[in-house]
């Protein structure tokens, strides 16, 4: 027979331990269902992580190919600005034609002969082949060779892929001026297009000929 309650103390004592057992009873563990969906969860926002930070370099990387050839094509439009001369045909300002000639661009006048990138082939040392117009005096031939060697260089080092073009649309192809004074002068940085999970921008037509593969570029016109 157990022994009679005397005192408060024991009573709240005694129902303090009820109350405990009560709870502690009530308690369950974290099922395998609840583990799977938390997991489940988790993997799904990882991987959403993921992608973003993907998707986020891929257009970091176009950002940066885009912001460097907007360096280039305006430097080529001022040292074509720099290098005007009075025309001898017509009235106006006109550019050198070595300016107009593709084999200058894009080491085109150059051989590597090695697997180097081309501009580690052909820019830490100015080759010989190419005047040094920074040291010494250069005709207005030579300094178009320069100029076009030096914004090929600068093109390379940040973007491999990418070229540069120069060219005219002449607004009178009877002087001896391969760009009359007035006419526009195009220069187009352009570079390989990169897809998205096989998903291409629209091609803009200026950066792309027939049957080519698709690139993006910057365009810049000026009329001296």
């Amino acid at each position: 027979m157990p022994k009679p309650i005397n005192n408060s103390s024991q009573l709240s004592k005694l129902c303090f331990q009820t109350n405990q057992q009560r709870a502690l009873s009530a308690q369950r563990g974290v099922g395998m269902i609840e583990v799977l969906v938390t997991l489940l969860v988790l993997s799904v926002g990882l991987l959403g992580v993921a992608s973003l930070q993907f998707v986020g370099s891929f257009s970091n990387k176009e950002a940066l190919a885009r912001t460097h050839a907007v360096m280039v094509a305006q430097q080529m439009s001022e040292r074509l600005r720099a290098s005007t001369v009075a025309s001898q045909e017509t009235d106006g300002f006109v550019v050198n034609n070595n300016y107009f000639d593709d084999n200058i661009y894009n080491f085109g006048n150059l051989s590597c002969g090695s697997d180097l990138s081309p501009h580690a082939c052909h820019c830490p040392v100015i080759p010989t082949t190419i005047p040094d117009c920074q040291t010494g005096e250069c005709t207005a031939d030579e300094v178009a060779i320069f100029d076009a060697y030096q914004m090929s260089c600068s093109l390379a080092r940040e973007t491999p892929t990418a070229t540069l073009e120069v060219s005219c649309n002449d607004s009178d192809d009877t002087d001896g001026d391969d760009c009359t004074a007035g006419s526009i002068h195009t220069i187009l940085v352009k570079w390989p297009m990169q897809s998205w999970r096989d998903q291409y921008k629209k091609a803009n037509r200026k950066c792309n000929a027939a049957n080519e593969q698709q690139y993006d570029c910057v365009v810049v016109e000026v009329t001296l």
